[in-house]
Parts: structure tokens; C-alpha cells; sequence
């Protein structure tokens, strides 16, 4: 439908590691055999990674099938399990922690209140969220998302590998 409107330039992201979410790592801790090296869950990101190879042949076929149109495939999953991986080399701890609240707090979120031992107590995050990668249990946090649209940003995780800055002046270059 956006191509029958006239839009051209489709910039399509692939989707995370979801295995690696810290919402399903804390909740669904999985078995020794089936977590990997960095206490993701192998099984969900299977799926994942299955998903994402079905989403980069469908790209495939429209470059066929929409003439003059650019599409560009984004391996968000590369660039989310990279930081992951290597954390503590890009600036982050905890890698499957999470910032609001933090794992091993009470059950207490950020910004919400509840009384304990008669006082009021308010959920505030981590002191710093620019160390941790999730926000909270399934969201991240502003430096992780820039650190990820950093490298999405330079084209390195493009398919055609473009930058976004010349990814318009690239129109009909990225037929394949």
C-alpha cells in the first residue's frame, strides 16, 4: 500500500535477540541446555534469527517486484546481540540487568509508590541508566539505543550496505 502511494525507500528492521530480554531471562530462566554463553534463551532466539531469515527473503522478492523502489534490510539482531555480547567493552554492566528497578530490588517500580513499615517509599531507577543496556525488563535505555543507531546509522548493518545520510541519493542502486 505505501509503494502503491508513491513511497520508495523502505528502511526495514529485522527484529532483537528476544531470548535476551531480561523480562523472559528473569521469568523464564532457561535450563543450562538452552541458554548460550551470555544467559540468553537459544530456543527464542532461534525464533528470532528464523523469523529474521524469512523477513531477508520476503526483502529479497520485493526488490524484484517493486520497480524503482530501495529497500534496505537492518540486522537490528546483530547489532542488539553484539552489545550483549560485549558489553563491558562498550561502556555497559549487567548485560541481562535492567535499570527500573534493577534485578534483586523489591517488586517496586520506578515512579510508583507503596508504603513500607508506614512509610512511603518511591521507585526510582539506578543512579546511573547510561551503564545499563534495558531500561526496564524489556525496553533500552537511551545509551543503548544510541550506541544501536550509531552503527545502524553508518550502514555497516545495511543490506545494501549504505548509510542512512545516502541511502535516498542511492534510489534504484539497490536493486538485486
Amino acid at each position: 500500500k505505501l509503494y502503491q502511494k508513491g513511497v520508495r525507500i523502505f528502511w526495514i528492521h529485522n527484529t532483537g535477540p528476544i531470548g535476551c530480554l531480561p523480562f523472559l531471562v528473569v521469568t523464564y530462566p532457561p535450563k543450562p541446555e538452552d541458554a548460550d554463553q551470555n544467559g540468553c534463551i537459544k530456543s527464542y532466539n532461534e525464533v528470532a534469527q528464523e523469523f529474521n531469515k524469512q523477513l531477508k527473503k520476503e526483502i529479497s522478492k520485493l526488490r524484484n517486484q517493486l520497480s524503482g523502489a530501495a529497500l534496505f534490510h537492518v540486522d537490528i539482531y546483530s547489532a542488539k546481540y553484539s552489545l550483549i555480547s560485549e558489553a563491558s567493552k562498550y561502556g555497559f554492566i549487567n548485560p541481562l540487568g535492567y535499570c527500573c528497578p534493577h534485578l534483586g530490588d523489591s517488586g517496586l517500580k520506578c515512579w510508583e509508590t507503596e508504603i513500607v513499615n508506614g512509610t512511603e517509599v518511591f521507585g526510582t531507577s539506578c543512579t546511573d541508566p547510561s551503564k545499563y543496556i534495558s531500561w526496564d525488563s524489556a525496553h533500552y535505555t537511551e545509551a543503548a539505543n544510541k550506541w544501536i543507531a550509531n552503527r545502524i546509522l553508518d550502514g555497516s548493518l545495511t543490506d545494501p550496505p549504505v548509510p542512512l545520510a545516502k541511502a535516498c541519493r542511492s534510489l534504484g542502486s539497490t536493486r538485486g
